[in-house]
């Protein structure tokens, strides 16, 4: 509700638009930079990916390799991707968050 009954002023809405923007597009940009580690195996497999879901590295104990048992090995490496994309996710929803349910009131923005 606009205080006086008058109608929205336009120019300000499109500022307050346009900063909402900006920040959700700097926040992207701090999670395409920012790490976050996953591990499965009490710590025999640890990925690492960006706060945007990019895979950056992969360490394997050499206590999980076992030439015998790859399949093992494939699920330990599967299980701390998962995780380390868990954590990517909540920090997605931390940093963009409250922009995106800013910006979800606005019309025309599509988000």
């Amino acid at each position: 509700m606009i205080p006086g009954g008058g109608q929205p002023n336009m120019q300000q809405l499109l500022q307050q638009a346009q900063k909402m923007q900006q920040d959700l597009a700097q926040a992207q940009e701090e999670l395409a930079r920012t790490e976050v580690d996953g591990q499965a195996g009490g710590g025999l497999v640890k990925a690492t990916v960006t706060g945007s879901g990019e895979l950056r590295g992969l360490v394997i104990d050499p206590k999980a390799v076992d030439p015998e048992d790859t399949e093992t090995l494939a699920d330990l490496i599967v299980a701390a991707v998962h995780a380390a994309n868990e954590n990517a996710s909540a920090l997605q929803q931390e940093k963009l968050g409250p922009l995106a349910q800013g910006l979800g009131g606005m019309p025309g923005l599509g988000i």
